[in-house]
């Protein structure tokens, strides 16, 4: 049975496929510990060079090379342990270290070669120091106070009331954002979980908003396409035959404008629809309960979120809109145009009947002129034939003969000239 199904080929992307689910899996963490987390935006170069620049902190510490095709690598390097993630646009770094020392706890970075840590690719997005301890009702307050901002305080329980989460949600001095989470004995598994949905809820929500600035740029562009369209549309109702071409132009351009921005910006603002959706879902995993009379972190991003992601999305809808109204304007110019050329060609086609009435009265004329001149040159050849005949005994004149066969001949002519007329015309 085995030797039948090694005999099967195997799609080239099984094994990749197959491995995406397990694909940067939670670690497993105990309390008390400090985790600190970078995101460096990279563009494609940059990428690479994340890749060489773990390379070369794990060469540094004897370690193994990461594969050339990974994504995700976690490796302990002596006092703390590194998890690096490649994304699509952005690497992030995060560094973990027991904690040791009693009071304030330092942050992970600490461990970390500073001259290796500030030469990261690429340029920082979000920056921040998590530490996770164990709950104690003394230490709680202090910790809070000597951590995080207690006026812009957040918090709720999380882990199914098993951890306390804290956070402000500023930049600190250190340049970076803070977390505390207090456990009670919450397992590893589920406190790696835990600790990475909130390092992805605050990724995710700073590479959502990398499309607010955009949105907000894109505002006095789409008002300046909006004014143009507006002016397009009225000196259409008022445009004369000869403006049509000139006008067609205008929203030739106009249209291509508008393209060309949506083609630039739909790109991120896609990116930030995704990413918004991300943090919804991450919020969700944690499934947090009411601490006290703090706010939780779902009520925040809710309340707080909603601005920046209905103006993402009113611009896309703005341009959208502008591209229907286009293509409703340019329906309604080639509308315009058609119904032209449609009476263009009505009095082309006047023009031509008349024309070939004429031609007809003519090409009569011509015939009956025709007909006239044949027969007169063959009652001439008759003429001249009977002056030869009288010679030989013919006995009337040569002008009595003509004038006999005159009716004849016109007749034949005319007969003749008719029939080979149909002839023509039925080719």
């Amino acid at each position: 049975m085995a030797n039948s199904y090694l005999q099967q080929k195997n799609h080239p992307q099984r094994v990749t496929l197959h491995n995406e689910v397990h694909a940067r899996p939670a670690e497993m963490m105990s309390a008390p510990l400090a985790i600190s987390h970078v995101v460096m935006v990279c563009d494609a170069t940059q990428l690479e060079a994340s890749r060489i620049h773990l390379a070369t902190l794990l060469r540094d510490h004897h370690l193994p090379q990461p594969d050339t095709k990974s994504t995700h690598v976690s490796m302990d390097i002596g006092s703390f342990r590194i998890r690096w993630e490649l994304h699509t646009e952005f690497v992030s770094w995060t560094f973990l270290r027991p904690i040791i020392q009693v009071g304030v706890p330092e942050p992970a970075i600490y461990g970390v070669p500073q001259d290796w840590l500030t030469q990261l690719p690429g340029l920082c997005l979000t920056a921040l120091h998590l530490w996770a301890l164990p709950q104690t009702k003394t230490a709680s307050s202090t910790l809070i106070k000597s951590m995080l901002h207690e006026n812009n305080l957040i918090g709720s329980l999380a882990a199914r009331g098993q951890a306390e989460v804290y956070t402000d949600l500023n930049i600190h001095p250190d340049g970076y954002s803070h977390f505390l989470v207090l456990t009670n004995e919450v397992p590893p598994r589920r406190l790696g979980r835990l600790i990475q949905r909130l390092i992805e809820i605050e990724t995710y929500r700073m590479a959502a908003l990398l499309g607010l600035s955009i949105a907000q740029e894109a505002v006095t562009e789409l008002d300046s396409y909006e004014f143009e369209l507006a002016k397009l549309a009225q000196s259409i109702c008022n445009a004369h035959t000869n403006d049509e071409a000139i006008l067609l132009d205008r929203l030739t351009k106009l249209a291509g404008q508008i393209e060309s921005h949506h083609a630039a910006t739909h790109s991120r603002f896609s990116a930030s629809t995704a990413y918004f959706e991300l943090v919804d879902h991450r919020i969700h995993e944690i499934a947090e309960q009411q601490l006290g009379a703090l706010q939780t972190i779902s009520e925040f991003m809710t309340r707080r979120l909603r601005s920046a992601r209905k103006n993402c999305e009113w611009i896309v809808r703005r341009q959208n809109a502008l591209s229907e109204r286009v293509s409703r304007i340019s329906s309604l110019l080639r509308t315009r145009v058609e119904i032209d050329q449609q009476q263009n060609n009505q009095a082309l086609l006047a023009s031509m009947n008349q024309r070939q009435s004429l031609q007809l009265k003519l090409q009569s004329a011509v015939e009956t002129l025709s007909v006239a001149a044949i027969t007169y040159y063959a009652v001439g050849l008759i003429a001249y034939l009977t002056k030869g005949l009288q010679l030989l005994g013919w006995p009337w004149s040569a002008e009595s003969t003509a004038a006999l066969a005159l009716p004849f001949v016109l007749i034949v002519v005319w007969w003749s000239v008719r029939k080979l007329y149909r002839k023509i015309v039925s080719q």
